[in-house]
């Protein structure tokens, strides 16, 4: 498989260009770069990057609100929610993420709930920036396109719906736990498609109930929730909470949005985060946190087994190297990131990162 390292100055000044070059204002193409390259930093290859064409497709097609006027639309000491005005879903969670740490440094806990959003790239972006204010985060978002069917169906009626959690220590990592309620992430196999590789058995099935491998026939079936029914279940809270509850899409509401480039995705995200000084010192919860971590990572392993990890460590490990090394991109994703370049009049990411 032919990869290549792409410095994250590189991507950053690609993306940035590609949005711009769409009539978004510097600072704002700046901050969507930065978080697209922040995932792929982190490893989560399929929601970052990768989702560049994407975007200017419905960017281009008038799917997607240049210039959103992102607000709060009904709100209460400890809850709101946010109007995203059709805008990239990055500005819409980063503005409600900001909205819920105000709220709950002044009450204690906060839940945000957004609507009329979009995609946002991974949950962990923004749990991480709040467990880094020594704070705790809940996520829970709608997906942009039904992959998973009620169990026992075959009718996609539910996403992937990711849950993500963080809790801040004081000298180890944070512990961030990051999953989509199916087997896989949508964004895995459709990097597994652009690597030219195969899928684990377990991550889909036809509506034979017979497994399905080859990423690229993936439209054919459906994805399997994790922990069968349990998972279905989980999916199916979480667009309640996420989605339902702030009037955004649901069930067959959710427009894909790999198929369709123009129509309102209306796409829900919930930010909910809790102050530890709310039920105690802070910096005792954080040294606790620490315990816990080194509690597990020491316990007794199986034989065979050389490390015990922590939900979110061999993210912060990726980083440690990407951030120096560059973060592996597949040479098919490359040849589509250069033909968007050309097409959209910037300079192709091949020759940013040889420079």
């Amino acid at each position: 498989m032919n990869e290549h390292s792409i410095p994250a100055a590189a991507a950053h000044r690609f993306i940035r260009a590609a949005f711009e070059s769409q009539g978004f204002d510097t600072s704002t193409a700046d901050t969507l770069a930065a978080l697209m390259v922040e995932a792929d930093l982190y490893g989560s290859d399929g929601h970052g990057i990768i989702r560049l064409p994407q975007y200017i497709k419905r960017i281009r097609a008038g799917g997607i609100n240049k210039e959103p006027h992102i607000r709060v639309v009904r709100e209460h000491v400890s809850t709101a929610l946010v109007d995203g005005d059709n805008g990239m879903g990055h500005l819409v969670v980063s503005f409600a993420t900001t909205l819920a740490m105000r709220k709950a440094r002044q009450s204690g806990m906060a839940w945000v709930n957004t609507r009329m959003s979009n995609h946002a790239g991974p949950a962990s972006l923004y749990v991480r920036r709040v467990v880094t204010e020594g704070l705790i985060c809940l996520y829970f978002a709608v997906g942009n396109a039904n992959h998973l069917a009620p169990w026992g169906g075959t009718e996609l009626m539910l996403s992937t719906n990711p849950i993500a959690v963080g809790l801040p220590t004081r000298d180890e990592p944070p512990v961030i736990l990051d999953m989509a309620t199916a087997m896989a992430a949508y964004g895995k196999v459709k990097a597994k498609a652009k690597r030219g590789e195969m899928m684990p058995p377990g991550w889909m099935i036809d509506r034979q109930g017979q497994p399905i491998l080859d990423p690229a026939r993936s439209a054919e079936g459906l994805l399997l929730p994790i922990g069968g029914h349990k998972g279905y279940g989980l999916a199916l809270v979480v667009g309640f909470l996420a989605g339902t509850l702030g009037g955004a899409a649901m069930g067959r509401q959710v427009i894909d949005f790999n198929a369709d480039h123009t129509s309102v995705t209306n796409t829900g995200q919930t930010v909910a985060v809790i102050d530890p000084a709310a039920f105690g010192d802070a910096e005792e919860f954080r040294k606790s946190a620490d315990t816990v971590v080194r509690d597990i990572r020491s316990s007794e392993r199986l034989p065979g087994v050389d490390r015990i990890w922590l939900p979110g460590e061999q993210s912060f490990e990726k980083h440690a190297r990407y951030a120096v090394a560059g973060f592996p991109l597949s040479q098919g994703l490359l040849d589509e990131l250069n033909a968007l370049a050309q097409e959209i009049g910037i300079a192709p990411l091949a020759e940013l990162a040889a420079a």
